[in-house]
């Protein structure tokens, strides 16, 4: 499975960790995804979808 939010499109940032002495390694930060059922109104069922903590805030705001 990808790692990439189907809503959002967030996915992966690349970046460094530096430790004290100022050696940098690489490191690859992780969306933080969970596995979520959705009503769809176009199919009338639930459909699960793979989406980051972002988008579930935002979805329980929006209170379709």
């Amino acid at each position: 499975m990808s790692k990439i939010c189907k809503i959002s499109g967030k996915k992966a940032n690349n970046g460094y960790q530096i430790s004290h002495s100022h050696i940098r390694t690489k490191k690859k930060q992780n969306v933080n995804l969970h596995n979520k059922r959705i009503w769809s109104h176009e199919s009338k069922k639930w459909i699960k979808v793979k989406i980051s903590t972002k988008i579930i805030k935002s979805l329980h705001k929006i209170k379709i």
